[in-house]
């Protein structure tokens, strides 16, 4: 990934992904939901995400269109990878004890997982 979003345009980056597109004053009322931030704040970043090539703009109206222009699974996997090698010295065992023995994972998302695992034992794709 070429130009690495930074957490400010990750969050915007998660509003854009779930909604498909949005205008600005959208992805700021999203935002607004877990913390106060600026109309303008948010309008400066997204332009600077479209220059970056983060997102997508539809100049076509008034009012523009934003999209990502980036897919959700590359950007996740590459941020995955990242954080396995320099935080779990390449272990992805490790980050997954971690991350289940946070005790924050539901009884669905445990049924998944093993589901995952037996899928994975099996030999399947």
């Amino acid at each position: 990934m070429e130009n690495k979003p930074t957490a400010s345009e990750l969050e915007i980056l998660g509003v854009l992904w779930s909604k498909g597109a949005a205008t600005v004053r959208e992805v700021n009322e999203a935002l607004n939901q877990e913390r106060e931030i600026g109309y303008t704040t948010t309008l400066k970043l997204m332009q600077i995400m479209a220059q970056k090539g983060l997102v997508a703009r539809d100049e076509t109206s008034r009012t523009h269109i934003y999209k990502a222009a980036i897919d959700q699974d590359k950007v996740q996997a590459t941020l995955l990878n990242r954080l396995v090698d320099s935080a779990f010295s390449g272990s992805a065992s490790s980050l997954v004890m971690q991350a289940l023995g946070q005790g924050k994972t539901s009884k669905s998302e445990l049924e998944a997982i093993k589901k995952l695992i037996e899928k994975l034992e099996g030999g399947q794709p």
